[in-house]
């Protein structure tokens, strides 16, 4: 008789328990007609609150497309001056020009650079001559 008490009291106490809404996962949650529980914003770990830093040796080029330059001089340069009054090009101030530049295609096949890469502003030369260089490393 003992035993048959003490199971119908642990087989009450199941299904009290089984019968209660759980916080639990939303999975059961909608199983059950619930409605999901909203998202729990955490407190961010030291990891996702470490300064954030660009890699050495690398840069963004948000002016143009990346470049491969056979050479790139400063505007100072007495002969690239020469070179720039014979075509009618007036640069004011000091900037760094590629000259002889081609376009590198990057990702898989891309072209590989043995000269100078740059990102370059203004590059309506043709390639011939790009204004406003800055140089970049690229690992291709």
């Amino acid at each position: 008789m003992r035993a048959s008490i003490v199971f119908a009291f642990l087989a009450f106490v199941f299904t009290l328990v089984g019968a209660m809404p759980s916080g639990g996962h939303n999975a059961r949650r909608l199983a059950e007609g619930l409605p999901p529980l909203p998202p729990v914003r955490r407190s961010p770990t030291p990891v996702e609150l470490a300064p954030r830093h660009k890699p050495s040796g690398t840069s963004q080029c948000n002016t143009g497309p990346v470049q491969c330059c056979n050479k790139v001089a400063s505007s100072n340069d007495k002969s690239l001056k020469g070179l720039l009054g014979l075509l009618g090009i007036n640069i004011p101030g000091t900037q760094t020009i590629g000259l002889n530049c081609s376009p590198i295609g990057i990702g898989l096949g891309g072209n590989q650079c043995n000269k100078q890469t740059v990102c370059c502003q203004n590059n309506s030369y043709n390639g011939l001559i790009s204004l406003g260089c800055s140089p970049i490393n690229l690992k291709l």
